[in-house]
């Protein structure tokens, strides 16, 4: 026990005297503080776009072109479905959720959505018009 709180101390000496060490690492956003913007509300600038968003790599999830702000993904509910299912998707003129998102861990084709697919946007992402955190010359695949 003796041991165990002298490699404590020690650590925690070590730890006060080396943490200007690190002072040169600086972050992505500058000088701005944390919670800077946290205000802002992000799909205010959300990109609507008629028709698919061009992907950027040949499996890339399809971006979201229209608004999501009123649309529920929880545990209950995921009113994505109410368009993107495969009763619906004719009916509101829709893209079909994928036949991978109908398919189970162990590869059964399932009648419903996968839970593993069932969160939407954790794939799919919204199409904003952001400027980028840092710039970068990334080119998608042709």
């Amino acid at each position: 026990m003796k041991k165990v709180i002298v490699t404590l101390m020690v650590a925690m000496v070590t730890l006060m005297f080396t943490g200007g060490a690190f002072s040169g690492v600086t972050s992505l956003r500058g000088d701005k503080e944390l919670t800077a913007g946290a205000d802002e509300n992000p799909m205010r600038k959300q990109v609507i776009t008629q028709g698919a968003v061009e992907r950027s790599y040949k499996i890339q999830p399809p971006m979201i072109p229209h608004n999501i702000d009123k649309d529920t993904i929880n545990l209950k509910t995921n009113t994505c479905m109410t368009c993107h299912s495969e009763k619906t998707y004719v009916q509101k003129k829709a893209p079909k959720a994928g036949d991978s998102h109908y398919v189970s861990r162990d590869g059964k084709v399932l009648e419903t959505i996968s839970t593993r697919r069932y969160f939407c946007n954790q794939c799919h992402a919204p199409q904003l018009n952001a400027e980028p955190i840092v710039n970068n010359q990334f080119e998608g695949a042709k």
